[in-house]
């Protein structure tokens, strides 16, 4: 038997598509009032519409529409004013219909990109096919009892979108960026927490494998229910190594489902892939056609925060950031949120940057809370810059001690603080002289060494300089007199 090689590889391209499951955080569930909180005890949140007892009717959640609209146009999609709902008929024990209320023929978002960025610093846009608005199903655990699965119904009938890309990944970095960019989107607009150990995003990976140069897509198979980016990524590479090396030993694909083992990373068969007509979709009947407005979306579109790419843009473009500085500031929302609030109060991007990324984020990592937890207003951050950009701080200073000190008394102002913790740097430049004569006449033979041309001696004097004024000193300033100071003799 041969076994995969990277020459052999070389000869294959992969072909990816995602099915990224979002649960939308809208407080009741998508067609009834029972709580779509997480957490609950098992079964807590179920009611009889849950419970899919007969006589019941679906109601479908205004909130879950708006944000399935909200989220398509964050995707570029083009929104369906017009889309209806669908039975998809299966049975397992977590649904306890036996079927779910999905969308099929009329979807609410058709079309729309992704635009991801790779490794080198290209981009490339990922098509989606279309996102559809439907239910969750309960939850099965297998390992709470000896001999019985156990059932939890909290989840089922939490409002879920599915976003359905085009096969247009050809690689697992493709494919982790697109769904890190999914997972920035959803929190950007605030639909879903994101949180892929919670199950509240989930993702499922459609792959197969041709030969270079061929344009029929190979058989493909489905890796189910992945909960991370990472295990996105390592499916999808030994996907691309088994079926390389099953079609290199003359074998054929089969269109499976398949389970991903996060200990083992390797793929075993959980059944037959099923097709549409497995599913027997049929109209749901106790709902009627959604029919949406221009004017709705325009609403929407009008209350839709700026999204990371146009920040990372302005950020590169017009406040002249590196890529690397605005890739982490948009790489997050809330920390976005507070650079936003920053830099309406200070003209000094970079520095905000600089201590958004050094000072602040170092705390944060410390105190181990998110930027959404800090108790330093952004306009007390931008009082602090201004102290030291109007040269009344040194910015040694300023970051080890008026930082924390804001940090502690986050609701006094930099400058107040300043003025009595005694760190204004003086005016006077008759102690200035005094901290550079004081120096000088401490270290007569680094004095030599100076008028000799060994001119490295100047950090010597510059740090006595700061000790003796407890850093109350402009330092380019003071530098600049103690050179003078030096060569007059």
């Amino acid at each position: 038997m041969t076994s995969f090689t990277a020459a052999t590889g070389e000869k294959y391209e992969l072909v990816v598509g995602l099915e990224v499951h979002a649960q939308l955080s809208t407080l009741s569930k998508v067609f009834s009032s029972d709580s779509a909180a997480f957490g609950a005890g098992p079964n807590e949140h179920i009611s009889a519409i849950t419970l899919g007892h007969p006589g019941t009717l679906p109601k479908l959640n205004k909130k879950a529409v708006e944000y399935a609209v909200k989220m398509g146009l964050a995707c570029n999609c083009t929104i369906n004013l017009k889309n209806t709902f669908a039975r998809k008929n299966y049975f397992y024990a977590d649904l306890p219909k036996g079927y779910q209320i999905t969308q099929d023929q009329m979807p609410i978002c058709l079309g729309g990109w992704v635009q991801v960025k790779l490794t080198g610093g290209a981009t490339k846009n990922i098509a989606i096919h279309h996102i559809h608005l439907e239910e969750d199903a309960g939850k099965s655990m297998h390992d709470q009892a000896h001999a019985d699965s156990l059932i939890d119904l909290n989840r089922a009938g939490v409002p879920l979108i599915e976003i359905v890309t085009e096969p247009d990944m050809r690689s697992a970095e493709e494919a982790g960026q697109f769904l890190t960019e999914i997972r920035k989107l959803v929190r950007y607009i605030d639909v879903c927490d994101g949180n892929m150990e919670e199950g509240s995003l989930r993702c499922d990976a459609n792959i197969s494998v041709r030969l270079k140069g061929q344009t029929t897509y190979g058989n493909r198979c489905e890796v189910k229910n992945l909960n991370s980016i990472r295990n996105v990524q390592r499916a999808i590479e030994h996907e691309f190594e088994r079926q390389v090396t099953v079609i290199e030993n003359g074998g054929h694909i089969d269109q499976n489902t398949l389970n991903f083992n996060a200990d083992t990373g390797e793929t075993s068969v959980l059944r037959s892939k099923e097709e549409a007509n497995d599913y027997r979709y049929f109209p749901e009947p106790d709902l009627t056609p959604l029919a949406l407005t221009q004017d709705y979306v325009n609403k929407i579109k009008a209350t839709m925060p700026a999204l990371p790419g146009v920040l990372y843009k302005k950020y590169v473009e017009e406040l002249g950031l590196s890529e690397y500085d605005a890739g982490v500031i948009t790489a997050d929302r809330d920390f976005a949120l507070y650079f936003e609030e920053l830099i309406a109060n200070t003209g000094n991007y970079k520095a905000a940057a600089n201590w958004l990324m050094g000072a602040v984020k170092s705390h944060l990592n410390d105190a181990g809370i998110s930027i959404s937890n800090f108790g330093l207003k952004a306009v007390n951050l931008a009082g602090l810059i201004q102290l030291v950009d109007s040269g009344k701080i040194n910015n040694s200073v300023a970051a080890q001690k008026l930082f924390p000190a804001l940090v502690k008394n986050s609701t006094r102002t930099a400058a107040d603080l300043a003025t009595e913790m005694n760190l204004l740097i003086s005016g006077d430049s008759n102690d200035v002289g005094k901290f550079i004569q004081d120096a000088i006449a401490k270290y007569p033979e680094k004095v030599a060494e100076y008028r000799k041309g060994k001119k490295g001696v100047l950090g010597l004097f510059m740090g006595e300089i700061m000790k003796s004024s407890k850093g109350k000193i402009d330092p380019q300033k003071t530098n600049q007199l103690l050179i003078k100071e030096l060569e007059a003799k």
